[in-house]
């Protein structure tokens, strides 16, 4: 009896100890896995970013009031979002607090953005990297504030703004060109992201065209510093081309209503537009990720 029960407490207590063990091998699994791909992730541009949206007077004054595809993708993702994105920023104000913009200058003057720097968005980003040395992923979205400016400075006449088109579109390229290598040259050694644009109505031609060539500096920017597209502009256009839209990203549901008009919309995305960016954004980065594994 002394005997058999002695053996069965050995069997017992050599069960136990393989359970613990393999209890203990699944925990460092699982908490190495949850670590894997934790840490910060930098969210750089305009008011796509940043999750501009037409507001009531006091609204602005909370930058919480405003939700971009950062937040989003950076809880799918579990990285944490530092969003220092300014609406109005373009792709030389970016660099330059003397550069052109439309309207990042005035609107920090008034309200305060998701980040509060002194600075460029060029100086906060290589502080930031400084002081975070584990950041996994940095997006950027920049050039659309370039062709508005274009576009405003020809009044909208085509012609005007094809003649000008190519030596915007070399700048942005120039910009982006010098915001990424900067980025990479601050020692950053995760993902860097473009997010490129959608088109405000695919159904035309000429608006779309516009966007598909600025799209296209982007890309140039991004290969050039070996940097991940997210594709926004087949995201929406997926969702734009359906029956009930007709090409429209507005009567699509991706964009903001218009404060002046029931039927019209604004240039950015509704809270249904930001989730599919951040899900444009989650896409490109696990898949570049398996791509590397």
């Amino acid at each position: 009896m002394t005997t058999t029960t002695g053996s069965s407490l050995a069997r017992a207590t050599r069960r136990i100890a393989r359970i613990a063990t393999a209890l203990l091998v699944a925990g460092s699994s699982a908490s190495a896995l949850a670590d894997d791909g934790r840490g910060p992730m930098l969210s750089l541009g305009d008011s796509v970013v940043f999750g501009f949206i037409e507001q009531d007077g006091y609204a602005y004054v909370n930058p919480e009031n405003f939700l971009g595809y950062p937040e989003i993708a950076g809880h799918a993702l579990h990285l944490d979002a530092s969003n220092p994105s300014c609406p109005g920023e373009t792709s030389a104000s970016f660099l330059s607090a003397t550069a052109p913009d439309n309207g990042c200058h005035s609107y920090r003057a008034s309200f305060p953005l998701h980040e509060s720097y002194a600075g460029t968005q060029m100086e906060f980003a290589r502080s930031f990297l400084g002081a975070h040395r584990n950041t996994r992923l940095i997006t950027l979205s920049l050039g659309a504030n370039d062709g508005f400016l274009l576009q405003a400075a020809c009044g909208g006449d085509p012609a005007c703004i094809q003649a000008g088109l190519p030596a915007a579109l070399a700048a942005v390229y120039g910009n982006l060109n010098t915001i990424l290598s900067n980025l990479r040259a601050s020692g950053f050694k995760g993902m860097l992201m473009v997010v490129n644009y959608y088109s405000l109505d695919y159904s035309d031609p000429a608006q779309t065209g516009l966007t598909v060539a600025l799209n296209q500096a982007l890309a140039g920017a991004a290969a050039a510093n070996g940097a991940v597209v997210a594709d926004a502009f087949t995201a929406f256009y997926k969702v734009a081309a359906r029956p009930f839209a007709a090409g429209n990203t507005c009567k699509s549901g991706l964009l903001n209503g218009s404060a002046s008009s029931a039927t019209a919309c604004d240039d950015h995305p509704s809270l249904t537009g930001q989730r599919l960016l951040a899900r444009t954004v989650q896409a490109a980065y696990l898949g570049a990720r398996r791509a590397g594994d």
